[in-house]
């Protein structure tokens, strides 16, 4: 029999750690790819969540339709945060968020994750103009000019080494300015109040390999 998952609470978040949330975040995609999933009631836990919620982390990830986080990482309702944008960066907003979701509501990590094949990173690895897009890509560019490559190596979105190198710096950097533009994080994470970890996604496998 398939074990039960708990609907997180104040007990449960309260005694949570950044490191156990990792771990949990570890076992839940294990759980994916061997499709072992926990037995949930999603009505129970709806119930369960109608007072308040004590997610114990925070993911920001890409609005990719390949990557719904609760899925991947095996957890239900009330368990994560989730902050969703083409090429998983960090605006004033989504930082506010992630400090509301800590500070205020006690998650104890924070998953910058990227993944193999991002369409946002191959459009600003191409230079891609279009209305709002081109503005949003600017804010990846600095990750496609920080890999370097060999002369005669291809920079475009064809090149999918090219394509994923790039994705994975572009998590370093989020990481980066989470903790330079948020004081309220920074200090958070001195203190071992939470941590903030890289983590690239394989569409191709399914699997979560943090950074």
């Amino acid at each position: 029999m398939k074990n039960t998952a708990i609907t997180q609470n104040k007990i449960s978040q309260q005694e949570m750690t950044p490191d156990k949330a990792l771990q949990l975040l570890k076992e839940g995609n294990q759980r994916f790819r061997e499709q072992n999933f926990l037995k949930r009631d999603y009505s129970v836990q709806i119930q369960k969540t109608i007072s308040g919620q004590y997610p114990f982390a925070a993911v920001v990830s890409c609005i990719d339709s390949r990557i719904p986080t609760e899925i991947i990482f095996d957890q239900g309702i009330g368990d994560i945060f989730n902050a969703r944008v083409a090429g998983n960066f960090v605006n004033e907003d989504i930082l506010g968020s992630l400090e509301f979701s800590c500070k205020l509501a006690g998650s104890k990590l924070i998953v910058v994750m990227g993944h193999t094949s991002c369409g946002a990173i191959k459009g600003a690895c191409d230079n891609v103009r279009l209305g709002n897009l081109t503005q949003m890509l600017y804010k990846i560019k600095p990750a496609v000019e920080m890999v370097n490559t060999e002369a005669d190596e291809d920079r475009s979105s064809k090149n999918l080494s090219f394509v994923n190198r790039v994705a994975e710096v572009n998590v370093d950097l989020t990481i980066e300015n989470i903790k330079s533009r948020s004081v309220v994080l920074n200090e958070m994470m001195i203190h071992n109040e939470i941590d903030i970890v890289g983590a690239m996604y394989n569409v191709g496998t399914g699997s979560v390999n943090f950074l």
